[in-house]
């Protein structure tokens, strides 16, 4: 199927225009940025949202409301366990969770051929969860996404349930998932600059 999104060019202007304010505020995460300027260099694609994948310490009235929770701490790299005590000093209610969650990126396509293209490669520097997100003649979506995740509920209402021996074991397996997607993303950017140039 040979699918061609309209207006291409006046939608990769203005994402464009976005990702240039979302830069200029420090909205944008520093590792990603390479690669998000190799793929919006391209002529077929463009970016319309990412995330170099992150650590979190967040405080949820109860587990998926991320309505109405906070982040008691977050980084968008590797951490040390006295950055993650600290951020579990500032627990007071509701469930607090130690998170990892992968990079996430959001590629326009102008066509079908070039989303697959873009998707077949990821998924083969393991980015197994990527897909294609939307699919119109408006819009054609890549979400590249990795596997690594982690949920470890940690306490509740200002108790934790786990001692320190416990967080910085799972502190260590957290900073070994970073290590492991930062390095996906590099090869992301070498591979896109190997076949599009």
């Amino acid at each position: 199927m040979f699918l061609y999104t309209k207006n291409f060019e006046e939608q990769k202007a203005k994402a464009m225009e976005g990702l240039r304010k979302a830069l200029a505020q420090n909205k944008v995460d520093h590792d990603i940025i390479p690669l998000l300027e190799r793929i919006n260099a391209l002529g077929n694609y463009f970016t319309t949202s990412s995330c170099s994948g992150r650590i979190s310490v967040m405080e949820m009235p109860h587990f998926g409301d991320k309505l109405n929770s906070v982040w008691l701490g977050k980084w968008h790299r590797e951490v040390s366990f006295e950055e993650v005590l600290e951020a579990i000093g500032k627990h007071s209610s509701g469930q607090l969770w130690f998170l990892v969650r992968s990079p996430i990126l959001h590629v326009a396509s102008r066509t079908m051929n070039d989303a697959v293209k873009l998707l077949n490669l990821a998924i083969g520097l393991g980015f197994k969860y990527s897909n294609i997100k939307s699919v119109s003649h408006k819009k054609l979506l890549v979400e590249i996404r990795s596997t690594e995740r982690m949920d470890v509920p940690l306490g509740e209402n200002g108790k934790l349930w786990v001692d320190e021996r416990y967080i910085r074991r799972i502190v260590n397996l957290a900073n070994a998932q970073v290590r492991r997607f930062k390095g996906k993303l590099k090869r992301l950017e070498k591979e896109i600059g190997e076949l599009w140039d």
